[in-house]
């Protein structure tokens, strides 16, 4: 069965990559089988998207904002009618299971419906003048040409993140998914291009981040990037955009602890310790990383954590019995193993998991079994680093105050968890806890989308994504304006002393 090829979207046309080369997108849960093919583009496909998007821009910015958010319902109606072929899609594509599948289509969908009403509340102030016979006030300006990059591990919400806000406050776009996974987005592009987003407002290219990527990064017509990746190449992403003058909004990684009290439920400690850990087979950037359990209950809680892996049935993600699919790619797995085997190095001790898994139907998968370690120390490169895998580290903690310490101890600072029955603790580790988000008696995993979403430390550079009133910020420019109805030349400050 030949695989579908799929293009680029430029200028309102679905086209080829200049130079002709294309890639395969493989199904992680097998191989063997090529899902579809893809544009490899390169600059010129990028500056070609980049002109078709600017001259768009100069008639989209003046297109009414309630106008531009009915666009936005009508992607979110779509969406809605497609919801269950696109889970289908997207557990073949990166191997997300069915049932995270559909939520991962529903967070795009929630999006469209939440950020499209924005299109009636863009709302400035308006503030009164030191002057007599002078009307002051500020409006929210477009910013221009975006260039959106997004992860493969949420294929369609992340990509809906960046294009819904940027499209309802006016800007034009050149999208560009991760190539292990770009069909999702490939199909919300052309979602909006069917529920009327004008030519050349929503351009789609594929290919490597070295080549596509970064020359969206570059291109002087580009005014504003908005990345989701690794730290490492966030880092590399701001310093070019620092280089451009260009507006950047990065989210990045994570290392996020949930923090088991001796007062917590252990059963309900267990079960967001699992779904944190090995939801997406861990390939979350909010991902239970480490749990930092109390002393007095870290053996029992570890005792109940690794029955409860073992147990986690690991296969097809198509399979509606699965709990875990497989990892995205080869490479991804063969990173998981050299921190199982850099963990083992470190002295800490393999309680479950480890291994890759090749048997029962899953021979010609990126598989790998739940792992959880046990006796790591803080400073353990397992205990600092994201593995983004199935692989979570347990750490011991002399009570609440050192649990804090430990949670605390990391480069990043996305999201964060306790469990405990103790109010005052719940609130000051709402208080304490470095990150962007805090759960109590919850996972890790599990942002709402109208909520902001984003971290501290490497995580991010400050800005978030998700709510309205925060994703607006990134894509508007604040204007102010005065208005000087006195008939005469007025100088604020001079004459108003």
């Amino acid at each position: 069965m030949t695989a579908q090829p799929f293009r680029n979207l430029i200028d309102g046309e679905w086209v080829p990559a200049r130079s002709g080369r294309s890639f395969e997108d493989r199904n992680p849960a097998d191989g063997r089988q090529v899902v579809a093919e893809f544009p490899d583009s390169g600059p010129d496909d990028v500056a070609a998207a980049v002109e078709s998007a600017a001259r768009a821009f100069k008639s989209w910015r003046l297109v009414p904002a309630p106008k531009r958010g009915e666009i936005v319902f009508r992607m979110g109606e779509i969406l809605t009618r497609r919801k269950e072929d696109l889970a289908r899609a997207m557990a073949e594509e990166m191997g997300k299971p069915l049932a995270e599948a559909r939520g991962d289509v529903q967070e795009g969908i929630d999006v469209c419906f939440h950020i499209g009403g924005e299109g009636r509340r863009l709302h400035g102030f308006t503030t009164p003048s030191e002057l007599p016979d002078k009307t002051c006030y500020t409006t929210r300006q477009p910013v221009g040409v975006c260039g959106l990059i997004a992860p493969w591990n949420f294929p369609l919400a992340i990509p809906s993140w960046k294009l819904i806000p940027a499209l309802v406050c006016g800007n034009t776009v050149v999208l560009k998914p991760a190539s292990a996974a770009p069909l999702l987005a490939r199909h919300l592009a052309a979602v909006a291009q069917e529920a009327g987003a004008p030519r050349g407002v929503v351009n789609f290219v594929t290919g490597a981040g070295g080549a596509a990527g970064e020359a969206i990064v570059r291109h002087p017509g580009v005014a504003l990037v908005s990345f989701t990746g690794s730290s490492e190449t966030g880092r590399r992403v701001a310093v070019a955009c620092a280089e451009g003058f260009k507006r950047v909004s990065l989210e990045m990684g994570g290392k996020n602890a949930l923090i088991v009290c001796d007062d917590a439920d252990l059963d309900l400690a267990v079960d967001g310790a699992l779904w944190g850990a090995f939801g997406t087979a861990g390939q979350r950037c909010t991902a239970t990383s480490r749990i930092v359990a109390d002393g007095r209950v870290h053996d029992e809680f570890v005792r109940r954590l690794t029955e409860r892996a073992r147990a986690l049935k690991v296969g097809d993600p198509r399979d509606e019995g699965n709990d875990v699919g497989p990892l995205v790619s080869e490479g991804q797995r063969r990173t998981v193993e050299e921190y199982v085997a850099i963990g083992r190095q470190e002295g800490a001790r393999l309680a479950c998991g480890g291994t890759r898994l090749e048997d029962g139907g899953r021979e010609h998968g990126f598989y790998f079994a739940p792992t959880v370690f046990t006796e790591v120390a803080p400073g353990m490169r397992i205990a600092r680093e994201e593995i983004f895998g199935p692989v979570v580290s347990v750490l011991r903690a002399d009570g609440f105050e050192d649990a804090l310490r430990i949670a605390n101890d990391t480069v990043y600072g996305l999201s964060s968890a306790i469990y405990t029955r103790d109010v005052n603790r719940a609130f000051r580790a709402a208080r304490d806890l470095e990150a962007g988000i805090t759960y109590v008696n919850s996972s890790t995993i599990g942002a709402e989308t109208h909520l902001p979403f984003g971290g501290t430390k490497q995580t991010g550079n400050g800005h978030r994504e998700g709510a309205a009133a925060t994703a607006i910020e990134i894509f508007t420019e604040w204007k102010t304006v005065y208005v000087d109805h006195s008939g005469r030349l007025q100088k604020a400050q001079i004459d108003n002393n």
